[in-house]
């Protein structure tokens, strides 16, 4: 059973310059292209599994069909090396990336096996540009959570809201959809996580997801795509 998202305002969580959603084609093909947390969406209770049956049980007329392109421990520098093989090979129409967690988190402790500010945007900006010059649809996902605390008390709360940022200017500088998560986690932990629990809610870890994580992820991307 999908999460209802109540009070959450669906506008808030995808923008996109003309203020509209993206709207899902007959016979489209969608990979969503990310880390650990794609690569284990496409289980039984993933978010992947998830919007593909959506489309199998409440939109079979449209013929979409659904891939996950996700590998564990990937950043951003990993999809850009992987994008021929792993989604171009699949010809999508419409790619969704959600990647970005691994960049802060992998950089705590040392910070050459993280991202760079620099870096992330840049590669960002080359991934949104592989999908245009491959005429592809394109929605850009912002990075969760790493802590389920909401009091700014998880310790790389703040580098991980500049990151999101960079995601959301990213998208906006190409004038593709943008699928806050960051914003979505944030809210729904407002409201059930009262108690500042670091994990258990939405995530086992603070990163990987349970099946309501996988639940609030898979309806907040329908949202973005259109399917309400």
């Amino acid at each position: 059973m999908m999460l209802h998202l109540g009070c959450l305002v669906l506008a808030s969580l995808m923008s996109r310059v003309d203020e509209e959603p993206i709207q899902v084609r007959l016979g489209e093909r969608i990979v969503f292209l990310g880390d650990s947390i794609t690569q284990a969406g496409v289980g039984p209770t993933g978010y992947v599994t998830a919007i593909k049956n959506h489309f199998a049980d409440k939109r079979p007329d449209l013929g979409v069909e659904v891939f996950g392109a996700g590998v564990s421990g990937n950043k951003v520098p990993d999809l850009e090396a992987r994008f021929n093989r792993d989604v171009l090979a699949k010809k999508p129409t419409l790619v969704v990336i959600y990647i970005g967690i691994n960049d802060v988190w992998h950089g705590e402790k040392d910070p050459s096996k993280g991202t760079s500010e620099a870096e992330y945007e840049k590669g960002i900006d080359l991934l949104l540009n592989m999908c245009r010059q491959a005429k592809m649809r394109v929605v850009l996902c912002t990075p969760s959570v790493i802590g389920e605390r909401t009091d700014g008390k998880n310790p790389l709360d703040a580098k991980l809201d500049r990151y999101a940022e960079l995601s959301r200017q990213a998208a906006k500088k190409a004038r593709v959809p943008v699928c806050d998560l960051r914003k979505a986690f944030m809210d729904y932990l407002k409201q059930h996580n009262r108690e500042q629990k670091a994990s258990g809610i939405l995530t086992n870890d603070g990163v990987h997801l349970t099946e309501a994580g996988n639940q609030l992820v898979a309806e907040t991307i329908l949202s973005a795509l259109g399917e309400k």
